[in-house]
């Protein structure tokens, strides 16, 4: 599963952007039982990419985002990348949670002409036959935005078997993200399925793409307004020589990935 939890904000019109505009940087108790239901929604999944999630400021109450779902979703791993930072105000950036422990995690910066956008890279086995999951969330404008998904195609190009979760911020068909498709050969098994806004979903720009070496199942959006994008999920059925170990430490050591040039 893949969502953009929008720093645990529900949205239902867009006048919400507006009228709670305040909560994107002030604490409020309606923050906290929306969490308890993302947790209630992404407990049922294995492995599960989360984008603007906080990661433990003034407005989240000084909660990390990640951990707390995780706790409360009973998953017994999660790691966090901090991305963008505005004072003691907020702290938005990439997390994880599974229920499967990996063997490393890493966190690259993506280009682009304002800072504060990354990718989280978690990867569980080594070599030829391991498995890696990127969260990314990429930026509003086109040119950053193409500059990213080129940085993509080059730090992802050694993973046989792969899954690129997030939010995009544009339609997978669009040529910048065929062209990742293709250079990493990547199915999308979300396509069509809109996600924004969650209250009229119309666009499609959160994605689940998968390694044609990987069988993708299902896939769904869930009709939710627990943030302004709705959750997408797919299921997807590993090759044998992928072996997945149940998590046993909560946390593991984020290893600094290479930095754009």
């Amino acid at each position: 599963m893949s969502f953009n939890i929008q720093a645990g904000t529900s949205s239902a019109r867009y006048h919400h952007y507006v009228t709670h505009s305040w909560r994107q940087v002030l604490p409020h108790t309606q923050r906290v039982e929306n969490l308890d239901s993302i947790a209630e929604l992404v407990a049922t999944y294995d492995m599960v990419g989360l984008q603007e999630v906080d990661s433990g400021s003034l407005r989240s109450g000084f909660i990390n985002q990640s951990r707390y779902l995780a706790t409360h979703a009973g998953m017994p791993f999660w790691c966090h990348q901090s991305n963008r930072k505005v004072g003691k105000v907020a702290y938005a950036g990439n997390g994880f949670l599974s229920r499967f422990e990996p063997d490393a995690v890493e966190e690259h910066r993506l280009p682009g002409f304002i800072p504060g956008r990354g990718t989280l890279l978690v990867r569980f086995g080594n070599g030829f036959d391991g498995l890696d999951i990127a969260v990314v969330h990429l930026a509003l404008g086109k040119r950053a935005r193409t500059q990213q998904l080129k940085f993509l195609s080059r730090e992802l190009d050694s993973s046989r078997h792969l899954v690129v979760m997030g939010d995009f911020n544009t339609q997978v068909d669009s040529p910048q993200v065929q062209e990742l498709r293709e250079v990493l050969a990547l199915q999308a098994p979300t396509r069509g399925l809109a996600t924004y806004p969650s209250w009229q979903p119309q666009r499609a720009i959160d994605h689940i793409l998968v390694s044609r070496t990987l069988r993708a199942g299902v896939a769904e959006v869930f009709d939710v307004t627990y943030s302004d994008h709705c959750p997408v999920a797919v299921e997807i059925e590993l090759p044998e020589e992928v072996e997945l170990q149940e998590a046993t430490r909560p946390v593991i050591d984020v290893v600094p990935g290479r930095d754009p040039a």
